[in-house]
């Protein structure tokens, strides 16, 4: 088996609150990167079917807003339901290209009733399956406005190639614990998914792969005014100001916490590298968090990845 992954981080923009056009243009980047040789490819945090900007752009915090109502309704009618074949489109490029993806998603899931949104992260592996979904354990400030909490379900890691992969949301990589948690379970390419801004991954990246000894892509999105459709609820009350309300930031670090690939800023683009896991094992030589460099006799974590629930279907006897 070859030591090296080559791997694809898609900087790019939604079609903003547009689930089906959103997913038409996800599944041609994955197939743009399956294309340039990547088996790997990743996409911002809540990309499909968008990161929720209005919430800063439209006083987001007033109570019974008509307004609030009137978008919250829109996102919730253009989220992501897995069981109802939202994604299939993306399995099947996946398919198709042999390509692993991590997709951030607004997931409407049925198993908490269908009207909340959870800011998820869906590895989908090289056969089109569904290996994890990650919904983001604790949402970020003004985005509990919009976002449910989430829950350790999604705290997985994944085989591909010679590597084992893992992936957070955002804050969420800011999280010790669940960092450690996937480190304990082997992670050597760590996947940090963000809506996109240069400020949040330029520090973070380099210090999560010098501390895990592991190579980290941060993957970024975009978000200018000409993606919002016309059909967007309250568009007039979005469109002043900076026309750039996400300018991308995408980057990859070394085991060693040294840039692979600076932050990326601007156009569209897709960051393509090649990783050998050899790095890892280099840097491994002295430190291994959760291996020769760990006290689990002292210090050791506990993961519930129960999927929370509010209805319990026991059977009586």
């Amino acid at each position: 088996m070859t030591t090296v992954l080559r791997v694809g981080l898609a900087q790019i923009s939604p079609v903003w609150l547009d689930r089906e056009r959103t997913t038409h243009k996800v599944v041609e980047w994955v197939r743009k990167a399956a294309a340039d040789g990547c088996r790997l490819v990743a996409f911002g945090e809540c990309l499909l079917p968008g990161y929720p900007f209005w919430v800063e752009r439209t006083d987001g915090a007033r109570f019974e807003s008509p307004v609030q109502k009137a978008l919250y309704a829109h996102y919730l009618e253009n989220a992501v339901d897995i069981d109802a074949g939202h994604l299939a489109p993306v399995q099947q490029a996946a398919a198709d290209t042999r390509t692993a993806v991590y997709l951030g998603i607004a997931e409407r899931p049925a198993d908490r009733g269908g009207h909340s949104v959870y800011c998820s992260l869906v590895y989908i592996d090289p056969t089109g399956a569904i290996g994890s979904v990650q919904r983001k354990l604790m949402p970020t400030y003004e985005e509990r406005l919009v976002w449910a909490v989430g829950d350790g379900h999604g705290l997985r890691c994944h085989p591909l190639g010679a590597f084992t992969v893992g992936g957070l949301n955002c804050w969420e990589n800011w999280m010790p614990l669940p960092r450690t948690a996937l480190s304990a379970m082997g992670e050597n390419l760590h996947v940090a998914v963000w809506p996109g801004c240069r400020r949040n991954t330029e520090d973070i990246t380099r210090f999560i792969a010098f501390e895990g000894r592991r190579f980290v892509l941060s993957v970024s999105g975009l978000m200018r005014a000409e993606d919002l459709p016309a059909d967007v609820p309250h568009r007039d009350l979005m469109t002043g100001g900076d026309p750039v309300w996400a300018s991308g930031g995408s980057c990859v670090a070394g085991p060693d916490g040294k840039w692979v690939v600076p932050p990326v800023g601007g156009d569209e683009s897709l960051v393509v590298c090649d990783l050998d896991v050899r790095r890892v094992w280099e840097e491994r030589q002295n430190l291994d968090p959760v291996g020769h460099y760990s006290r689990p006799h002292v210090l050791s974590i506990r993961i519930d990845r129960r999927r929370q629930q509010t209805f319990w279907d026991v059977e009586q006897s």
